[in-house]
């Protein structure tokens, strides 16, 4: 059931109401008696189901996935590209090491 906001126009008083959606209207305030009580327009909760089972995505509509899935691949496509292509550049301005040990670096400058 969700909460409402009331005003009254008589006497300006605020409060919420816990109340059914099928239920009427309240018209009577409960700070003056007078029958000045408008329900406002607030901005509504969202439905947020909770537990295993209820995913936002479950509920995607098939033109969704799929443009979801074409964006995916070609993003993939992209990043394969420019992965090779780092290593090609890589390969060709560092120099070949005989060994991968860091140590061995340092010494190939002086000889």
């Amino acid at each position: 059931m969700p909460t409402y906001d009331y005003e009254c126009d008589a006497c300006g008083h605020l409060f919420e109401l816990f109340q059914g959606i099928n239920d009427p209207l309240k018209r009577k305030c409960p700070e003056c008696k007078k029958l000045k009580l408008r329900r406002l327009f607030g901005t509504g909760a969202a439905i947020l189901f909770k537990g295993s089972g209820f995913y936002e995505t479950d509920y995607r509509s098939d033109s969704y996935k799929s443009d979801a899935k074409k964006a995916s691949s070609a993003e993939k496509k992209s990043k394969a590209g420019a992965s090779s292509s780092k290593k090609s550049t890589k390969n060709s301005d560092s120099k070949p090491s005989s060994s991968g040990n860091s140590s061995d670096k340092g010494s190939d400058s002086k000889s």
